[in-house]
């Protein structure tokens, strides 16, 4: 999965192949998301779902299918977390979108709901409204999800709305995702995410790019992300490293992918490299002895080990 890659693909996650209800996607056991407005504050060219948020008629539902959603969520016990979802929820009416907090909120076995939206970076002045703060911290189980992909993103205006949900009791994460000449460098990546961390706001995914038709020169390799979620770690707090993920195709779901700290093992031993915390010369691979004779372990430093580690920070 390159940038070079030509595959492109109106609907590459497949969500309607798991959608038991319209609007409803339901791909893990206890998880579903639900899309709730197919209208965004922006649109961006990169969005998994613009094959709708680009067509005005998309995902016209009635007030008939949000209550075909809802009653599903009651009906599953199994469900346990709701990402509410569009488009973007927080472009609704404010009628419409305490219908939806009201009901989900009100769903004994939901533990969380989890509401994707742009608008703190965005539209940041929508949250200034205390009336909307407010009824999303009555709700009791709202987690933020929100979208800074570069740090200049990162405003006064920003920092207000972001902390007004702080400080409302909800907890906000950041999903990023990996776009070629935007971010994709470890400088750029570790400025975003100490910038999340100042206005707290936790970086929580960074996506690898979807083939979605028009975004391939968005893409990058996947060595790329892999380069700079180690260039972050050891760098930053792990507070700041976000977990880099594969969305697979055709509904695979997402697959977490990270560099390599493992070098070898073998029923009694493994070797283990460290980041490399560069110019403080302490970039070294260990051997951990998994089995000894005393209760106290003891670590061995063969002969090889730098040039196993050596080898493993060669590989592209």
């Amino acid at each position: 999965m390159t940038s070079e890659s030509r595959l492109e693909l109106e609907d590459p996650l497949e969500e309607d192949k798991d959608s038991p209800v319209p609007g409803l996607t339901h791909r893990y056991p206890n998880r579903v998301l639900m899309v709730t407005t197919h209208v965004c504050t922006m649109y961006c060219r990169f969005c998994t779902r613009k094959r709708v948020t680009m067509d005005r008629d998309g995902w016209g539902f009635s007030s008939h299918n949000d209550q075909r959603m809802v009653q599903y969520l009651r009906e599953h016990k199994e469900v346990h977390d709701v990402i509410v979802s569009g488009g973007d929820p927080l472009t609704l009416p404010m009628s419409k979108l305490r219908w939806f907090v009201t009901e989900l909120a009100a769903i004994e076995h939901l533990d969380v709901i989890r509401i994707g939206t742009r608008v703190p970076v965005t539209l940041p002045q929508r949250l200034f409204d205390p009336e909307l703060v407010d009824l999303l911290r009555r709700a009791g189980k709202i987690w933020i999800q929100t979208h800074f992909n570069h740090p200049r993103e990162i405003t006064p205006e920003t920092e207000r709305a972001c902390r007004a949900l702080v400080h409302a009791g909800m907890p906000v994460s950041n999903h990023a995702v990996l776009l070629k000449g935007v971010n994709d460098s470890v400088p750029v990546m570790r400025d975003l995410v100490r910038g999340l961390l100042r206005i707290k706001v936790r970086p929580y995914y960074l996506f690898h790019c979807d083939p979605v038709v028009g975004a391939g020169h968005f893409r990058t390799s996947v060595w790329k992300g892999l380069e700079i979620i180690e260039g972050l770690r050891g760098h930053v707090s792990g507070l700041g490293v976000p977990t880099y993920v594969v969305d697979g195709l055709h509904g695979a779901g997402k697959i977490p992918l990270m560099p390599n700290y493992l070098v070898s093992a073998s029923e009694n031993a493994v070797i283990l490299r460290n980041c490399d915390l560069v110019g403080r010369g302490r970039a070294c691979c260990s051997a951990m002895l998994l089995k000894t004779r005393t209760a106290a372990s003891r670590a061995i430093t063969p002969r090889w080990a730098s040039a196993a580690c050596l080898a493993v920070k060669a590989l592209p």
